[in-house]
């Protein structure tokens, strides 16, 4: 399993419970993780777009066609036009750029932790 970068704020939202993050190392996992997480708790997905097997473009399309009660943000190296208008048409709602803007990527989950409410 690769290691993964989480801001210090966002590692202290983690301990304080409000909010849980689910990984996935491929698009294939994802889309049989976050199924598990549907409903209201679920806010967000986020995925790179190179990934083993599944590309994040095409577990966009997949998440878009099954369910779109929630946002996909796609994380990419390259932030060209031609990248961004992929993903935007794929259904993504974002696309952030590595190194990724956690204050960005703070302020996507602070805008849907709080019209969801507290954990249970």
């Amino acid at each position: 399993m690769s290691r993964i970068h989480v801001s210090p704020a966002i590692r202290r939202d983690l301990r304080a419970g409000r909010f849980t993050m689910d990984f996935a190392q491929s698009g294939d996992g994802a889309l049989q993780t976050y199924p598990r997480r549907r409903g209201p708790s679920l806010i967000l997905l986020l995925s790179d777009i190179n990934m083993p097997g599944m590309s994040g473009l095409e577990l966009c399309r997949r998440r878009k066609r099954r369910d779109r009660t929630f946002p996909v943000i796609m994380i990419t190296a390259y932030g060209d036009a031609d990248t961004r208008r992929k993903a935007l048409e794929g259904g993504a709602e974002a696309l952030l750029t590595k190194p990724i803007d956690f204050a960005a990527l703070r302020s996507e989950i602070d805008s849907r932790v709080g019209s969801v409410g507290p954990l249970s």
